[in-house]
């Protein structure tokens, strides 16, 4: 072989080289975000429960709930779900990731600004309140009518004490706000809260600052009267809901509505006014399965006790999401805001009730609410009392 020859073959090869490191270092995708060429989708990986968690500050999340500090006794109510405890049912492809849905409907977008008109008069203030001496502090919490019969979508952890405020046995009360400032219109029942939930958390009741990630904390209420005798709206306001999968993504833009009240003082903590936020979908995540169970919402105002039950609403005025958690800091601009998607909410009822989130109220909600009073509470109110009355 002639030198020359020679030489042309080893410059070839060298130049083989640099341009597939090239194009190694161009294939690499971002951490944590995988991308399908395909043009129709693009997907998302999921964090695991074990992998959220290790991502996080030492410190765990909290609920995104709060205790007035009027009542010096009372320190703030803060709490969040533990770590998950049953995989759900439906799971997405193997390969650990969600597909986002294109084109979801069949009508445009609209703005923020029409979204949030809706948007507030569905939103409710949850205020429970001692009738007298200290068994239970003040809590407030925020929640969605999502039927135009008065059905409350709140978390668990809020609605707990709308539950034990139905027993003679606890000194509380609970009424439902709305308004700006909230003022206090309703009377609600517990129509359904997971009594997974209860069985794991009602030892937390008396806890300043019990933890988890959210799982299984979603509750529905049922307004039952009002507080000044005057006929109940027909329909009331309320907002749809959208249970599919992946409905909220990856880089959405979504509206952020709720009650904050943690860094309110005193008195004023009791005089509530909404907080709507404008934000983008960061990180999604899961519990256990490979669907999305959580999405991230970043440091808004929002992220602070008493916004939990909140709305997170599309662009298209769908509730997809329900605040549910927020990470430590002193500030809600370094913390990180995260609600329960509606499609989790959806799967998890199901597996719990037999029927999912549409069937549940296409029936007779006033037979429903009924049955679980009579039948289910009274178990479940007897698990608090056994924390109560230590």
């Amino acid at each position: 072989m002639s030198p020359r020859l020679r030489s042309f073959i080893l410059n070839l090869s060298i130049l083989s080289f640099i341009a597939g490191g090239f194009f190694f270092l161009l294939d690499r995708e971002p951490a944590g975000i995988a991308v399908q060429t395909a043009a129709t989708s693009t997907d998302t990986s999921i964090q695991t429960a074990a992998e959220i968690t290790a991502l996080e500050a030492p410190t765990p999340p909290r609920r995104a709930t709060s205790t007035p500090k009027k009542v010096a006794a009372a320190p703030a109510k803060a709490t969040i779900q533990k770590a998950p405890a049953q995989q759900p049912v439906v799971q997405k492809e193997p390969d650990n990731q969600a597909r986002r849905i294109q084109n979801p409907y069949s009508f445009a977008p609209v703005p923020f600004e029409s979204i949030d008109a809706i948007t507030r008069p569905a939103l409710v203030n949850i205020l429970c309140k001692p009738r007298g001496g200290n068994t239970l502090p003040p809590i407030s919490g925020s929640g969605v009518i999502i039927d135009p019969r008065g059905i409350i979508l709140t978390n668990a952890h809020v609605a707990q004490y709308v539950l034990l405020a139905q027993s003679a046995r606890i000194n509380l009360s609970c009424v439902i706000r709305t308004g700006a400032p909230a003022i206090a219109r309703w009377n609600a029942e517990i129509l359904y809260i997971p009594p997974v939930w209860v069985e794991a958390h009602a030892k937390e009741i008396t806890a300043t600052h019990p933890v988890g990630t959210g799982e299984h904390d979603y509750a529905l209420l049922r307004i039952t009267g009002s507080l000044d005798a005057t006929p109940l709206p027909i329909p009331f306001p309320h907002l749809p809901v959208d249970t599919r999968e992946a409905i909220g993504f990856y880089g959405d833009q979504v509206l952020v509505v709720s009650y904050p009240a943690e860094f309110l003082a005193g008195a004023a903590q009791f005089t509530m006014y909404p907080a709507s936020s404008i934000t983008t979908i960061g990180q999604l995540m899961t519990f256990v399965a490979k669907t999305v169970d959580l999405i991230s919402l970043g440091g808004i105002i929002e992220a602070q006790g008493g916004s939990s039950g909140g709305a997170v609403v599309n662009a298209w005025g769908r509730l997809i999401g329900l605040i549910s958690t927020t990470s430590e800091g002193e500030t809600t601009a370094t913390r990180d805001l995260r609600a329960i998607s509606l499609s989790y909410i959806n799967r998890d009822i199901s597996i719990q009730t037999q029927f999912d989130i549409a069937t549940t109220l296409g029936g007779d909600v006033v037979a429903q609410a009924f049955d679980f009073n009579t039948n289910v509470a009274p178990r479940l109110i007897d698990l608090y009392l056994t924390q109560i009355e230590k």
